[in-house]
């Protein structure tokens, strides 16, 4: 998996630092998809079963929307999530919508794609608690009434798969878009779309020097391939009094995963979409308001400390980010066979 890191970022803010305008991006009506998994219906409708589905936990309780509550924010308000038999995760749950413009998937960007992803908290002993990837798909096949979704998705044959039932949930999360928010009427020209105080607060985005990182379409940085994270150091200000206050350096990020010391404390840079729905914030869920996430990050990555009108102004820019959800339903389940309930 590629990295780009604080080089990236360096340049970006060089770009602010001499003048360079911000380009400001509409989010695309579609999300980018891999060649080898083309979003179909049938794969939306697989993938969404499966997404709903506790059966997927070793005890049959914890679903992907049991933390990614596509009800509403794609979170699920806890600091940190709870997975089977009660346990607490280490990370705040990142929201699901939109994470189909992340080039890596994840705080420490692990896993390069959604598909990647989708075969990731199953097998996590706190999450969902399945043995193996092998006892989560044989689970799905020994319920009949899945086996003529999975060929409506991707033709006859033995295709109940974890391969394929990863990419059916990273299809229908690929369905997981927002565009047409207030910003993007207002990047495509509409410019009553913002009102004055939010167009002062996206020019203070750019002055202040937040879209060093967050910036694209998604603001979470430049598009990259899949696979090709985009991380930044988090916190950079050591001496910023909130990195005391929130504890930002107890958890040492993407090392966790690599064990390479130059990725200790880096992070992939979140979107920017959504906030008001995603509260508390932060790798950690530390903090509980947007405001005071906005003080958080001007002290700890960039050394500055902004004034009431400053952040109210951002934070009304940061609501007109906020799109709105397509519509969800609740999916109806292939009935569990009697003779597999204990």
């Amino acid at each position: 998996m590629r990295t780009v890191n604080l080089l990236v970022a360096i340049a970006a803010m060089a770009g602010i630092v001499t003048g360079q305008a911000q380009a400001w991006e509409a989010l695309p009506d579609k999300a980018p998809e891999p060649a080898d998994n083309p979003t179909t219906v049938a794969k939306v409708e697989l993938g969404k079963m499966l997404y709903f589905d506790p059966r997927f936990s070793s005890t049959g309780s914890v679903s992907c929307f049991s933390c990614h509550n596509v009800m509403e924010g794609g979170d699920d308000h806890m600091p940190t999530s709870i997975g089977v038999h009660g346990q607490k995760g280490g990370r705040n749950a990142p929201t699901v919508w939109n994470a189909a413009f992340h080039s890596v998937q994840f705080w420490d960007g692990r896993a390069a794609s959604l598909e990647d992803q989708a075969k990731g908290p199953p097998v996590n002993p706190i999450e969902m608690g399945m043995t193996s990837l092998g006892a989560v798909i044989d689970r799905v096949r020994a319920i009949p009434g899945y086996k003529p979704y999975f060929e409506a998705a991707f033709g006859p044959g033995e295709v109940v798969t974890m391969d394929n039932a990863a990419k059916a949930i990273a299809a229908y999360e690929r369905t997981l878009i927002t565009p047409g928010s207030a910003y993007d009427r207002f990047a495509k020209g509409e410019t009553a779309a913002l009102t004055a105080g939010q167009q002062r607060g996206m020019e203070a985005l750019q002055a202040v020097g937040c879209t060093s990182c967050h910036q694209g379409p998604a603001f979470n940085g430049p598009a990259l391939p899949i696979g090709t994270g985009f991380f930044m150091k988090f916190p950079t200000i050591a001496g910023s009094p909130y990195v005391t206050k929130y504890d930002l350096v107890a958890d040492d990020g993407r090392f966790v995963s690599t064990s390479a010391e130059g990725d200790r404390h880096l992070w992939r840079v979140p979107t920017l979409r959504n906030l008001e729905f995603t509260a508390p914030y932060m790798h950690n869920g530390a903090v509980k308001t947007l405001p005071e996430a906005v003080r958080v990050m001007a002290s700890t990555q960039l050394g500055q400390t902004l004034d009431d009108q400053q952040v109210d102004e951002m934070v009304a820019f940061l609501m007109s980010l906020s799109g709105p959800f397509p519509l969800q339903t609740m999916p109806r389940l292939p009935a569990t066979p009697g003779d597999l309930l204990d």
